[in-house]
């Protein structure tokens, strides 16, 4: 995994002065058509937590920037960023996953669901099972929320994006979903969010690949 080089990045200055700051992520939340993908995987069978997650990763590999991660004084490019996601228990908790990504669809999911039974088989909170190099993703279905904001421990170390998918919810005969994006100001601007959406919303309005 190389590093960037920082005496030509052209965000060199942006960099030096975001990093310093006592909360250096930003937020966005944005809605995004989820119409065709809810119903390829209705139809289909499949789960649309996976389908969407899967798209997700899909942008966030595909968005360079997302794949960056502080590391010292240095920023390390990371060649593939998996997920670790809330997972839900039956008896109201759950626990942070650690979901490998796969650009294959069923190659995907085959891991996903073990990872998901493993943490439904345990209880507790077990953290410290994913490294840097993943997005910090959580669902919130019951809510079909404006923004959102995360629990911050500013003595850890932590350049990792998170995202955050709330309730499927119909306007106007089209099915959509609040999707709120945090990233490290440092690493990246409203630019890069915006070709991360892009990429997310492309995915989820089409098939091809499935």
């Amino acid at each position: 995994m190389p590093y960037l080089d920082l005496t030509t990045w052209p965000r060199r200055a942006h960099f030096d002065f975001f990093r310093q700051f006592d909360e250096p992520f930003f937020g966005l939340t944005v809605r995004v058509d989820a119409t065709q993908a809810y119903h390829h995987c209705k139809a289909s069978g499949q789960s649309f937590f996976l389908y969407y997650l899967h798209k997700c990763l899909l942008a966030v590999n595909a968005t360079e920037p997302f794949r960056y991660r502080v590391e010292g004084e240095g920023v390390r490019v990371y060649d593939r960023i998996h997920a670790s996601a809330t997972i839900d228990r039956a008896d109201g908790t759950f626990d942070f996953s650690y979901i490998p990504y796969a650009p294959d669809f069923t190659a995907f999911v085959e891991g996903a669901q073990a990872e998901i039974a493993r943490i439904q088989s345990t209880t507790g909170l077990n953290i410290g099972i994913a490294g840097p190099d993943v997005i910090h993703f959580s669902a919130v279905p019951w809510l079909d929320f404006t923004a959102l904001s995360h629990a911050r421990n500013f003595k850890f170390p932590d350049s990792a994006p998170k995202i955050s998918v709330g309730k499927l919810t119909e306007r106007d005969g089209r099915l959509g979903m609040p999707v709120s994006i945090h990233g490290h100001h440092a690493l990246m601007d409203g630019r890069e969010v915006g070709e991360f959406v892009r990429a997310f919303e492309a995915g989820l309005t089409t098939a091809v690949g499935d």
